[in-house]
């Protein structure tokens, strides 16, 4: 697409916790970056590892701030607090730009005042850059209204831009919900009423990694149910939304199981499973059925195998059909 020229100040911020063997390559991503007119400013949240030593070649050209360790929210808080730009952009330090993103989505920015987040697509890369798998979310939700954010809940900070004013109406990251806290942010933006706009693009390279923000399975269950919680508690959500409680909570629910099993917690993935049933649109038998298949969906989604069988035959997944024959039994007496 042609990138129209911009003047808006964009403000990077890379939040930063015991990050040296990749932050480096963040930030050249953003230096080589043109067509635009940035700040770069790094949060440090309390770094135990080389960061400051191997950060000390760039300091005339970026902002380093160092914080005693709060976590992501309060990092990137932290940030939006020093940033001068009236657009901000994340990255996290162990992902990077691809060429033009800033530009392409100043570019939207500049053309339409209305909204207040340009999202875009990103690449899987695992801990050596290399391409896992590309994300398009705007084939799934091709508009990005409050009820596709609940839906599918395609956040990747690094892959986003902001309007400042919006971040800072909205009060930015609750620092309640890691890692979850994007979730939070974005589902809290939509429902104040603000608009987003897709750069139908891959822009950045989302590096997956044992240390890695998917990787920690029960903490992001925990999270993402928790912002569910908080999200449906409010008293003024729109009445399509209210509507829309039972079907967003089965499918996050579910697919909570299906990550929990892929990071190799199988009792909490029949846990999250027996949660979601109570919020089914299928009989018990269909239900059933439709677990196994939504597993295999999402893994196809993220690009990695899925073995029916070793689901299936798995002790947890025989003790959890214990369960559902149970409650079947329990639903004939009812009737």
């Amino acid at each position: 697409m042609a990138v129209a020229a911009s003047n808006q100040l964009i403000s990077v911020i890379i939040p930063t916790y015991n990050c040296d063997l990749y932050i480096v390559e963040a930030i050249e991503s953003v230096l080589r970056q043109d067509g635009c007119h940035y700040e770069v400013i790094v949060i440090d949240d309390g770094s135990t590892d080389a960061t400051q030593e191997v950060l000390e070649p760039f300091q005339d050209k970026i902002c380093y701030l160092k914080q005693e360790n709060q976590g992501v929210a309060a990092a990137r808080n932290h940030g939006i607090a020093q940033a001068k730009g009236n657009l901000v952009a994340f990255l996290d330090a162990d992902d990077y730009f691809f060429p033009g993103k800033l530009a392409k989505q100043a570019a939207i920015f500049a053309q339409r005042p209305d909204i207040g987040i340009v999202h875009s697509g990103w690449q899987r890369v695992d801990s050596e850059g290399n391409k896992l798998l590309d994300i398009c979310p705007w084939e799934k939700a091709p508009e990005l209204d409050l009820e596709n954010w609940l839906r599918w809940k395609p956040v990747l900070p690094s892959a986003m831009m902001f309007r400042r004013e919006w971040l800072e109406y909205v009060r930015g990251f609750d620092p309640r919900f890691p890692p979850a806290e994007d979730t939070h942010l974005v589902l809290k933006m939509a429902l104040k009423g603000c608009k987003t706009a897709w750069l139908r693009e891959v822009t950045v390279y989302y590096r997956q990694h044992e240390q890695s923000a998917m990787y920690k399975g029960l903490p992001q269950a925990r999270s993402l149910e928790a912002v569910l919680d908080d999200f449906f508690a409010q008293p003024d959500l729109p009445e399509i939304v209210r509507l829309s409680e039972y079907k967003v909570r089965y499918g996050t629910l579910v697919w909570i199981a299906w990550y929990l099993h892929y990071t190799k917690h199988p009792q909490e993935m029949a846990e999250y499973l027996q949660k979601s049933w109570q919020y089914r649109a299928y009989s018990p038998i269909e239900t059933t059925i439709k677990w196994v298949e939504y597993f295999a969906e999402f893994a196809e989604n993220w690009g990695i195998s899925f073995n029916a069988y070793n689901l299936t035959s798995s002790p947890e997944w025989k003790q959890l059909m214990l369960w559902v024959i149970t409650e079947i039994e329990k639903l004939r007496d009812e009737e």
